[in-house]
């Protein structure tokens, strides 16, 4: 997977991170140059609702193996799955 950038909308669930048990979609405002593990990043960013709607902004910590985009018009609901 290419690097996450700013504008991205992201799946995030729970082989990103355990705390994303229930997933999320997350939209990326930018990738932070954080020292970190290999194959993990921070990225900051707005969690979104499922009309597509900014409800949190947050800095969420993920593997990088673990994200998936959500290509542009894909039916909001069905970007839960």
């Amino acid at each position: 997977m290419r690097l996450p950038e700013s504008g991205d909308l992201l799946r995030v669930t729970r082989t990103a991170s355990a705390q994303f048990a229930v997933p999320i979609l997350f939209r990326v405002i930018r990738r932070c140059d954080w020292p970190t593990y290999r194959g993990w990043t921070w990225l900051d960013g707005y969690q979104l609702d499922s009309a597509g709607n900014a409800v949190e902004r947050r800095s969420i910590f993920v593997r990088l193996a673990g994200l998936r985009r959500v290509e542009p018009g894909v039916p909001p609901a069905s970007r839960y799955r």
